[in-house]
């Protein structure tokens, strides 16, 4: 059952406009802020709308017709009565009912109080609302060619062009700027089938941005639509006779059904008309141009058709986009699961991956370009799941442990995130990459296709990305918020590093003018080409100099990098969780350790006694062998022992999923015999076993530690033998 938005509807007859809203308890009555207002006049109170999808412990139980569009009474009432315990974070009044999403957040608000300092509601899905700490943001992305816009695009009045709560853009041509307030009325009128962008005519983009930001999108007709007669006039055709000289003895406003004096209209215009008798035409003639479409035609007037031949292809036309959803969805009871950490939330994504597979050939280690095929074609789905072949003509760089369709799949995301480091788009020292400007990786659109591809390694199970530099991170998520980035973010030996650098260590006024004057054609292109009357203004151009290097001038490839990270959600959940992520994106793997590696394995023991007794020692084997192979002490290492276990060389960042578990490996036959009066038990022979597919570990159970180190040492080293050697 579908929450839909409704006409202003008041329950019960002679409804007192100056009655108070039983949650917000202001008795405004504006639509377009509040949502509308209905009174219930025989329980004796009066709700907004948006006070009731806002609202955190109140959903929808009810039938359409039912209390207020679905929302029993009884639980209106429930609703009030929690929220009479909860003070406002802003007017310190009772009845906040509007809090924040994130779990830990704990400010609390009216709805209105809320949209006053700035909280961002989202009218959709679960019908989340967020306070200004973790609001959802817009991110500056505008080409070199188009500057910065001054007016509103919907009221014209001038605007700060600074992106914030009240200034919001089209995320299709981001040259439409306007007010929050002006968007959200134009909203209000546009309804859900006519709102879109004022100058790129944008929809799908267009409307499914603004419900991110917190605008309500009615899902009605347009309110022009609505009005009564409103467009009565079209229903009148022109039916006057234009001819220079009109013969009708009844005049030119006469028109016949049929015959000489029945007027034609123009066929290409229409706002002309004639007889046929007054133009000389035939009595059956129906096909007539007047003179002003036949001279823009050159004498050639005809019916055009449509230039349109099919949906143009777009940039993203290759790309998988799921349609929008509609605007008002059901608010029902959910208990939707908080993360904790960047594991879960890219767990949380995964069940979007269908079990349809799509296949990916490799030939040689050739990751990246196998990448870019598969996002580049035209049936690209990334919510299939990848199933990776390895070609290899030699026949002797992969072995036959690549066949395992799980282990193929890990090895290709690895070899993924390595060669995506050192592509053409990121510049600077291993582990701290910024993005560089390649003229030739934007034609092809290639900052897509990466950001593509990495938010595809993530939720596939791909290790961490790990490359990024600090200022990387925050040019594209704005972590940490706000803050200036300095020439100290620069990528180390380049030519706008050297220029900045000189003009920085400048110690007078004279060398910061010798300098500048050096380099006067890159200051030019900054727009910081500025007279200097002291040294103090030294670090202001500096920091706009390091701006524009990094930000300005790299706006068209980081909006793509970003919009091909939106692939699966993952773009999404790093900007709201960007504090999480950053040691994903932005630090390298930590190295493997004992306690990490024994702390993802669920130890399953046996239900009978005699062998519980045998195993409880194999598990302390077990961590002590790790410890050994931790420091060095043993023939293989930690990352050799994770990869026969689990398939995994290393941690993936969304962890492994099924959890890796252990269980035991009993002989088959105990066989004892007796020697010199004591007893023995023959355990050689039984080694590890491993089910990679459901990364699952049967320890065999040894009489001592170093019968169990044996095993596990051979058993490993021989599957080692088995993998692909690093180029």
């Amino acid at each position: 059952m579908k929450k839909k938005a409704r006409m202003t509807h008041v329950a019960g007859a002679g409804s007192n406009k100056e009655e108070c809203c039983a949650l917000c308890r202001l008795s405004d009555d504006d639509p377009v802020m509040f949502g509308e207002k209905v009174t219930l006049k025989e329980h004796k109170f009066s709700v907004h709308y948006f006070c009731l999808l806002t609202s955190c412990g109140v959903y929808q139980r009810g039938e359409e017709g039912e209390g207020v569009f679905g929302f029993l009474v009884d639980d209106i009432k429930q609703e009030c009565r929690r929220s009479a315990r909860l003070t406002c974070s802003f007017c310190k009044g009772k009845g906040a009912c509007v809090g924040c999403y994130v779990r830990s957040c704990r400010k609390v608000a009216h709805f209105p109080c809320a949209r006053k300092n700035q909280f961002v509601s989202q009218f959709t899905g679960l019908f989340p609302s967020y306070c200004p700490d973790h609001s959802p943001t817009q991110s500056l992305c505008v080409s070199s060619d188009l500057s910065l816009p001054q007016s509103c695009s919907i009221c014209l009045d001038s605007i700060d062009p600074v992106l914030s709560y009240s200034v919001l853009k089209c995320p299709s041509c981001h040259a439409s700027w306007f007010h929050r307030d002006c968007v959200q009325h134009q909203a209000h009128n546009a309804g859900l089938f006519f709102f879109r962008c004022t100058l790129c005519n944008n929809k799908e983009s267009f409307q499914e941005e603004m419900l991110r930001m917190g605008i309500y999108i009615p899902e009605r007709d347009a309110s022009w639509e609505l009005e009564a007669n409103a467009y009565s006039e079209l229903l009148e055709v022109y039916s006057r006779c234009d001819a220079l000289n009109c013969v009708c003895n009844d005049g030119r406003m006469h028109s016949a059904k049929s015959g000489w004096f029945e007027v034609i209209r123009c066929r290409l215009c229409g706002s002309r008309g004639t007889h046929r008798k007054c133009s000389g035409l035939k009595v059956d003639t129906r096909d007539w141009a007047c003179n002003d479409c036949t001279q823009a035609t050159d004498g050639k007037a005809s019916l055009v058709a449509s230039p349109q031949g099919g949906q143009r292809r777009s940039l993203l036309s290759k790309r998988y986009l799921s349609p929008i959803r509609s605007s008002i969805s059901c608010k029902r009871p959910s208990l939707p699961v908080r993360s904790e950490s960047p594991e879960e939330i890219l767990q949380a994504l995964r069940p979007q991956l269908r079990p349809d597979s799509v296949q990916v050939e490799v030939d040689g280690d050739q990751a990246l370009s196998a990448g870019l095929e598969l996002v580049r074609r035209a049936d690209f789905d990334p919510t299939h799941t990848l199933s990776v072949r390895f070609n290899d003509d030699q026949q002797t760089t992969f072995p036959s442990s690549l066949q395992d369709s799980d282990t193929a799949r890990q090895y290709f995301l690895k070899l993924l995130v390595q060669q995506i480091q050192d592509c053409v788009v990121f510049e600077g020292p291993d582990g701290s990459k910024n993005m560089a400007l390649d003229s030739q990786a934007l034609r092809e659109d290639l900052y897509f296709d990466v950001g593509c591809l990495l938010a595809l390694s993530l939720a596939h199970g791909g290790p961490p990305v790990g490359f990024f530099s600090r200022a990387l991170y925050q040019c594209l998520f704005n972590y940490p918020a706000n803050r200036p980035l300095a020439i100290t973010h620069m990528t180390p030996d380049t030519h706008f590093t050297h220029r900045v650098s000189r003009i920085a260590e400048a110690q007078s006024l004279d060398d910061l003018r010798g300098v500048m004057a050096a380099s006067w054609e890159y200051l030019e292109l900054a727009g910081c080409n500025r007279p200097i009357s002291s040294l103090e203004e030294r670090e202001a151009l500096v920091e706009d100099l390091v701006s524009f290097t990094m930000i300005t001038r790299m706006q068209l490839p980081l909006q793509r990098f970003r919009e091909g990270l939106q692939t699966l959600g993952v773009f999404d959940q790093v900007q709201l969780f960007p504090s999480l992520f950053c040691g994903v994106f932005c630090e390298a793997a930590d190295r493997l350790t004992a306690q990490t590696v024994g702390q993802i394995f669920t130890v399953n023991f046996s239900q009978q006694e005699e062998r519980l007794s045998r195993e409880t020692p194999v598990i302390s084997f077990w961590r002590h062998f790790l410890r050994e192979c931790e420091v060095g002490r043993s023939s293989i290492s930690l990352q050799d022992l994770l990869h026969f276990a689990t398939g995994a060389e290393e941690l993936p960042a969304a962890g492994l999923l099924p959890s890796p578990s252990i269980s035991f490996l009993h002989p088959v036959e105990e066989r004892e015999e007796e020697r010199e009066g004591v007893r023995t038990r023959r355990d050689e022979g039984l080694f590890p076993q491993c089910v990679p597919s459901s990364r699952h570990l049967l320890l065999p159970v040894s009489s001592s530690y170093q019968a169990f180190k044996s095993s596990m040492e051979q058993a490993v080293s021989h599957h080692v033998h088995l993998l692909p050697t690093e180029s």
